[in-house]
């Protein structure tokens, strides 16, 4: 399970950043949560989301992704596993 908090979010984009994407805080006219944008690496979150929504949509889409694991370093490695075997309920 994860938790809910600051260091969650930052662990979440570590490993984003380290297998090439970018993840931006964007307002405008799309629903709470996050895209992949047409396969170009960036992930855009809705600015206005609570810490709450920006980890469950970030950590899903980040379950859903195809990451190298070559990429990551051990605990990387390990946070991945994990996120990929938790199911995240509001």
């Amino acid at each position: 399970m994860l938790t809910i908090t600051n260091h969650t979010l930052e662990k979440l984009e570590m490993l984003l950043k380290t297998t090439g994407y970018k993840v931006r805080y964007e307002k405008g006219n799309f629903k709470t949560g996050a895209c992949l944008l047409q396969n170009s690496k960036v992930i855009m979150v809705n600015k206005f989301s609570g810490l709450e929504s920006r980890i469950l949509a970030i950590s899903e889409l980040a379950r859903e992704l195809d990451i190298d694991y070559n990429l990551l370093d051990e605990k990387q490695t390990a946070f991945i596993q994990q996120l990929k075997q938790t199911k995240l309920e509001l």
